[in-house]
This record gives structure tokens, sequence and C-alpha cells, in this order.
């Protein structure tokens, strides 16, 4: 069942999607060559905690990390690691969560570590103005695969694939709620958008296949064939005039 959000919820979501926001403005700059995923990690998790809210993906269902980072081929839900450094030329896709008031704002960026190639610097930018691409479509009135239709447009007329496998999905008191919110479709299908429904629309986007694996810790995504991935993601609030990004600083 698809929850419409009161008011009262879409405030707490505000300051929930706020606090993820300003989550990246104070780990960003720590992003650079030499730094370990474990001391990212624990930058994020301190931000989050001292902002009155709480790690999302903390133990959620048995995930060790506060938040998600994944490196390079990874495509999401890397484990952070003491072991794993940055280095010159990665790619890092940072997925956060925090929850206030009872609900959760959920969000993605992928960064470059140091100098990248070029072909790295137009996989971050096709991925996340696929994001955008997509949320013209995010008005109430349309269905949900417009926004999905417009994400995988977009992307593949840019020699990208778009990952099948893992989708978006509905947030609010519950990280994942209903809708699943596919990055591909036919637009014209799928449950209509209605002003209050909040979403997060987050393309994972590939530079070879679209067709992923996951690694035997049980958590980590990768592409199946070990080229890059990058990942997008904001969430948002369904209004009669179009998408609010919850988000955004």
């Amino acid at each position: 069942m698809i929850k419409i959000k009161s008011a009262h919820e879409v405030e707490q979501m505000r300051v929930a999607g706020r606090i993820t926001a300003e989550t990246f403005e104070a780990l960003k700059d720590h992003i650079k060559p030499g730094v370990t995923t474990m001391e990212l990690d624990k930058i994020a998790a301190e931000y989050i905690s001292k902002s009155g809210a709480t790690c999302s993906f903390y133990h959620y269902n048995g995930y060790p990390g506060h938040i998600c980072i994944s490196v390079n081929q990874e495509v999401v839900h890397g484990i952070p690691s003491h072991a794993r450094v940055l280095h010159e030329g990665d790619i890092v896709s940072v997925d956060i969560g925090a929850a206030y008031g009872g609900y959760h704002g959920d969000a993605a960026r992928t960064y470059a570590v140091g100098t990248i190639s070029p072909e790295a610097e137009k996989l971050i930018s096709v991925t996340k103005q696929s994001f955008f691409e997509g949320i013209e479509q995010a008005v109430s009135g349309n269905r949900l695969f417009d926004i999905s239709a417009n994400i995988q447009k977009f992307v593949e007329s840019n020699g990208c694939s778009v990952v099948r496998a893992l989708v978006g999905h509905g947030v609010g008191r519950n990280l994942h709620e209903d809708p699943e919110v596919p990055n591909f479709g036919t637009a014209g299908r799928g449950p209509r958008l209605v002003s209050g429904m909040t979403i997060a629309v987050e393309p994972m986007v590939n530079l070879g296949t679209y067709k992923v694996i996951t690694l035997p810790d049980e958590w980590t995504v990768v592409t199946a064939d070990g080229k890059l991935s990058a990942h997008y993601e904001n969430t948002i609030l369904i209004t009669d005039h179009g998408a609010e990004i919850l988000t955004k600083c």
C-alpha cells in the first residue's frame, strides 16, 4: 500500500532529509586518496548523531555499517572497512540514510577521488542528470513509470546502462515502502502519482552491462563485467507542481 503523508509527516521528513543532505556536506571534503571507507563511515555517523538523528542503515536487516560506501565497480551496499583505502582515480558512491522523529531521509552521491578518467567523469555526470530528467515527470497526475522511462532514455542515449536488479522505493516511517521505483520502464504505466507521496528516486548506472552480482559478503553488489558504476539518489515529495527534493541543503 502506498502511504500518502500528512503535512506533519512531511515536515518530519524535511528535517530527516535536511540532516541527510548536510551529512554529505560534512563528508565530501574527506573523500580523498589515503582515507579509508571506515573513516568516512565514522564521520557520517558522528554528524548524524550530533544532529539529533539516527543512522537509518545501521543494523538494518543486519547491515554492519552506518552508511554504504561503494568503490569503482561496486554498485551499492559496500560495507565500510578499515582495510579499504581510497586511491587517486577511484570513484566512490556514498549512500546515506538519517531518521528523525520516526521518519527517514535517503540519498546517494558519487564522488571523484582526486583526478579521475574522462569516462568516469561522464558516468558521474550522466547518473546525476538522469535523476533530474526523471523527476521532471514527478508531478501529481502522472504515472510512476513516466519517471522511470525518462531516466532510462537519458542514460541509454549517453551509452550507459541502467541497473535492473535494484530499484528505488517509497520512503517515510519505514526506510523502504511501496511503491518500487524502477529506473527503467514504459511511460504511462505504474501507479498514479498523488500529492503527498514520498519516494526515493535512485538511478544506478553502469558503464558496461546492466547486469550485477552480489559478493559473498551478501551485501556488496558489483557490476558483472567489472566496469564502473555510479549512484545518485534523493528523497522527493510529489506535489501538484512537481517534485520537492527533501534531501537537498
